[in-house]
């Protein structure tokens, strides 16, 4: 017993930051709460249409669509699919356990540009996400926090952390059924942060109630590249909103800004300085 605790004693002295970040979540004088993510890796653009199998009709007389043509789709799906790329994130990071709300924005920027207010939504919109963004307001509210806060460095996620964090060590997309239970889709307004269960990494609305902006230029194709591009006239959004439908209610969607305003928010990575 006396040479496990002597044990343990080297191991808080060599590596103290290490094992402290990984018992004990952030939280910044805002309020805002950080998760630690953990190194790993995920896969990046895997497209893997599927195609119906055919199936004979008991009533001759229903029109359905000929073996031949199921063939045909099967064939074009084959031809559609992409392996995707492997991105490995070799070190840890915190991002925010919650989108940034209304409030926690009002309190750095002494302002409110959301379209969801008070008049608009039930209950405390200031637990609602904060929306009606820009990416060059997101950075704005992060310089600004910096400025604010000497402890921490904040900016935004980049497309493949939010996306390794969203998946939370899932390597297949997301189910329709699984992502009602953890995101606010298919609705009519945005809802207080964290009315869904969260994910498995214990993050809440990575899919719907706000688009999220990241830090990585938007490459104008359907997917990110291995090397993310540096320059473009929009951003990135992650995450689908509460409009979202089985197309981009998914970690996977890589989507282009400005997006509709209404409902596009932001989710902060955190760096202990």
């Amino acid at each position: 017993m006396y040479h496990k605790l002597i044990f343990f004693i080297f191991l808080l002295w060599l590596f103290p930051a290490e094992l402290s970040a990984q018992n004990h979540p952030v939280n910044n004088p805002f309020g805002i709460e950080f998760v630690m993510i953990k190194p790993g890796h995920v896969i990046i653009g895997r497209y893997e249409p599927t195609v119906g199998k055919y199936l004979k009709p008991e009533n001759p007389d229903e029109k359905v669509l000929s073996p031949k043509a199921y063939q045909i789709a099967e064939n074009m799906a084959k031809k559609a699919a992409m392996p995707g790329f492997k991105v490995s994130i070799n070190r840890a990071f915190y991002i925010g356990k919650y989108e940034i709300t209304q409030l926690q924005w009002k309190q750095v920027m002494g302002n409110n540009p959301s379209w969801f207010q008070k008049e608009k939504v039930s209950g405390d919109a200031n637990r609602h996400p904060v929306e009606n963004i820009s990416w060059k307001n997101a950075q704005a509210f992060i310089r600004k926090l910096n400025k604010l806060d000497k402890e921490h460095f904040y900016r935004l996620p980049t497309e493949f952390e939010w996306e390794y964090a969203a998946a939370a060590g899932a390597q297949d997309d997301i189910l329709w059924s699984k992502a009602f239970e953890i995101g606010v889709i298919s609705d009519s307004t945005s809802r207080p942060v964290g009315s869904k269960q969260p994910n498995e990494w214990g993050l809440y609305d990575m899919i719907g109630n706000v688009w999220e902006w990241v830090q990585d230029a938007y490459n104008e194709k359907i997917f990110a590249d291995p090397i993310p591009s540096r320059s473009g006239t929009e951003h990135v959004l992650k995450g689908a909103s509460f409009t979202g439908d089985a197309k981009n209610a998914t970690y996977k969607t890589h989507a282009a800004g400005p997006g509709n305003g209404y409902d596009v928010g932001l989710r902060l990575v955190l760096e202990i300085r």
